[in-house]
Formats: C-alpha cells, sequence, structure tokens
C-alpha cells in the first residue's frame, strides 16, 4: 500500500477558505460542482512518480560534465551540430521517449495561447508575481526544493529573473518551433528539476514520507496549473477578458509544455473545467505554508528594496508597495494575512494600471486592435526580461 504522507490531511484552512468564500467559490460556481475530495487519494501514487527519463540523462552526462556542459551539449543536440558519441546517444534515447511533435499537436491553438499571454503586456507578469507566484508560497510542501537547493540564500530576485527568463521566452512567437530558444528553454528546465532532484536525494536528508520525491508528478501538475489556470484566473482579475478560442488556446499551450517538460500527459488538463476541478484536488490535500515557505514570501516582497532596478532606493520602496497592492487585489486580504504580507496605502496607485488594463479591454474587438496589443505586449514583456538580466544578475 502507498504510503500517506502527511500532506494529505484535508486540513488547510487557507486552501478551504479559498473554495469556500474565496476566488475558487466562483470557479466551483462556473465547474456547477464541488468534487468529491475523496477522490483525491488516488493521486497519492503521483507523489512518488517522476521523471525517470529526466533523471537518466542527468545520471548519464550531467554528472559527468557539470550543468553548463550537459546543457550546451543538449543545445547542440537540438541544433544537429556535431556531438560526441556517447553524448549522442544519451540524448537519442532521451528522445525516444520525447516526442517534439506529438499527433495530438495543434500549432495554431499554441498561436492562440501564447498571444493570450503577450497581449496584456506588463499585467502579464503582475499576474505571474503576486499572484500566480507569491500564491503558491501558501502551501508547505511543494516549495521544498526551493529551500533544499538553497533558492532562499540565493535571494529571490535571482529566482524572478530566472522565472521572467523562462516565461517571456516561451511565450514569444514560433517560439516552441524546433529548435527556436523557447523550446530549448523549455526542456533546459526539464534537466533542471533532473539535476535538482537528483541531487536533493543524493545530497540532503531530504523526507520523501513527509513531502513525496522532490519535483515529483503531482506537484508539477500543481505548477502546470499555475502558469495555466491560476493565470487565467489573475488576467480575469485585472480586468482581461478572453475568448473562448484564448482559453482553448492558453490550456493546449501549457498541454505542450507541461509534455515536455515530463509531466505525465494523461493527468494534464485539456480546458478548464479539468483544470478547476485537478486544482480543487491538489490544494486541498496540502498543508498550510510552515516558517520556510513563510521566509519564501518574505524574500519575495521585500525583492523590489533589494534589486538594482530602480536605482533609487525610494522607488524601489515604491516598487514594494504596488507589489503589495497587487498581492492584495488578487490573493485578497485572507492569503495575504496568512503569508504575512502587510496592507498598504501607498501602493495604491497601482489601481491605474487595473483602470488602464479594463480600459484597452473594451477595445480589443476593434479592427487592428488585438494585434497591436500582442505586439505591443510582447515587446513590453521582453523588455523587463532584458531589466531582469542586466540588473538582477550582479
Amino acid at each position: 500500500m502507498t504510503h500517506i504522507p502527511y500532506l494529505f490531511k484535508y486540513n488547510n484552512t487557507s486552501f478551504a477558505h479559498y473554495w469556500s468564500k474565496g476566488v475558487g467559490k466562483e470557479l466551483l460556481d462556473q465547474l456547477g460542482y464541488v468534487p468529491n475530495l475523496a477522490i483525491a487519494e488516488k493521486f497519492i501514487p503521483l507523489l512518488y512518480q517522476w521523471d525517470r527519463v529526466g533523471d537518466q540523462v542527468i545520471h548519464d552526462l550531467f554528472t559527468k560534465t557539470g550543468f553548463s556542459g550537459g546543457n550546451a551539449s543538449l543545445f547542440d543536440y537540438i541544433d544537429q551540430k556535431p556531438l560526441a558519441e556517447a553524448q549522442k546517444d544519451v540524448f537519442d534515447n532521451f528522445f525516444r521517449h520525447v516526442d517534439p511533435d506529438p499527433e495530438w499537436l495543434d500549432r495554431r491553438k499554441l498561436q492562440i495561447g501564447a498571444e493570450l499571454s503577450r497581449r496584456p503586456g506588463l499585467t502579464s507578469l503582475i499576474v505571474l508575481r503576486d499572484y500566480c507566484l507569491m500564491g503558491g508560497y501558501e502551501s508547505a510542501a511543494i516549495n521544498k526544493p526551493l529551500i533544499y537547493t538553497g533558492a532562499l540564500k540565493k535571494g529571490a530576485a535571482k529566482r524572478l529573473t530566472e522565472t521572467v527568463e523562462f516565461w517571456v521566452q516561451i511565450m514569444k512567437e514560433d517560439a516552441l518551433e524546433i529548435p527556436n530558444t523557447g523550446f530549448k528553454s523549455v526542456l533546459s528546465t526539464r534537466m533542471i528539476h533532473s539535476f535538482s532532484r537528483v541531487n536533493i536525494l543524493g545530497k540532503t536528508d531530504w523526507d520523501s514520507n513527509k513531502w513525496g520525491i522532490p519535483l515529483n508528478s503531482w506537484d508539477m501538475l500543481a505548477t502546470n496549473l499555475g502558469f495555466s489556470l491560476v493565470f487565467l484566473v489573475g488576467l480575469r482579475r485585472m480586468g482581461i477578458q478572453p475568448s473562448e478560442e484564448e482559453v482553448d488556446g492558453l490550456f493546449h499551450l501549457w498541454k505542450y509544455i507541461g509534455y515536455l517538460l515530463g509531466i505525465p500527459i494523461q493527468i494534464i488538463p485539456e480546458n478548464e473545467n479539468e483544470a478547476i476541478e485537478a486544482l480543487f484536488y491538489w490544494t486541498m490535500t496540502q498543508r498550510e505554508g510552515d516558517g520556510d515557505t513563510l521566509a519564501l514570501a518574505t524574500a519575495l516582497k521585500d525583492e523590489p528594496i533589494h534589486a538594482y532596478y530602480p536605482k533609487q532606493a525610494l522607488m524601489r520602496q515604491m516598487m514594494r508597495e504596488i507589489h503589495l497592492y497587487y498581492n492584495r487585489y488578487l490573493l485578497g486580504d485572507y492569503s495575504c494575512n496568512q503569508l504575512g504580507l502587510p496592507s498598504t496605502t501607498i501602493g495604491r496607485a497601482a489601481i491605474i494600471n487595473i483602470w488602464k488594463t479594463k480600459k484597452q479591454e473594451k477595445r480589443i474587438n476593434e479592427i487592428g486592435f488585438r494585434e497591436n496589443m500582442i505586439v505591443e505586449g510582447g515587446r513590453e514583456q521582453e523588455n523587463v526580461r532584458l531589466i531582469y538580466q542586466k540588473f538582477n544578475s550582479q
């Protein structure tokens, strides 16, 4: 019988509040029923399933070359450059299990999903940072790998820089076409996950009885939901009203990305209703954040103060307050209080961007307006990526 770790206890008051009194209540109303929590126990084995295919690459190559060397070889393989026979064999075996162009893939839907992600511009990045990323700290177990890999010590700016780099690169036009940067970025991220897992299990006192295997399939699904469903909810909270075609494209996009990342294809949601049900099961089987995750939340809260941009200390303090306002606006008071996030008065200046976003969305069906927003939004996101790379890589 599979061991039931401590997190499957159905007593997380934070997430229970989300589904009974928070935004989750609207999602359940949309779904039309409350999922049977007892069914969640069938997902327990996923805590002990992981990307063995990716880990094999780490064992066969990355442990010998180091991560940078292994990653360079991966990119050379994708670019069809000459490789040593042993290295080529490693990646030949990997891609026997990973089809970059599966028969179910609809590249038109990928395009539409990426366009939805680009067209809100800075608003998309706000949702990712202040809703998806900060909200994820409400669970203890999923964040343990961050602690064990030293993410807290490295600082929130580094993690934000890496997240922005990953997300912006994969959302660019045709980014997931082989051998473009977005496609490489997804597979490189998969190697990061495997490299981290192999090192955590091999070099630390990780307790699998408590937390399952590091970066297991169940928690990887939750991360996928954070980028798809939770991101979608956040966009709507900010005033974006995606069409059915855009929503369908967003979930197809993250189905493909999730597949490339090694998440079992059968558990990745096909649509919004499936995603709502999956999010319910995952959140309601999580313990609340502990001291480690509260420390991560605090680090993210204070990231603007310790960043290198803007250069003026007063402006960095202002950015901190603005992000705190978005935290309250998107997550709600209950979750922010759970995470130890203070309220703010000065940060209410963020309302201007919300107002601007809603005003623009009213024009989305005007001829040429949507297309222009996709171009301008993508440019805005790229500028933010470059700022993070320049100032936070110091």
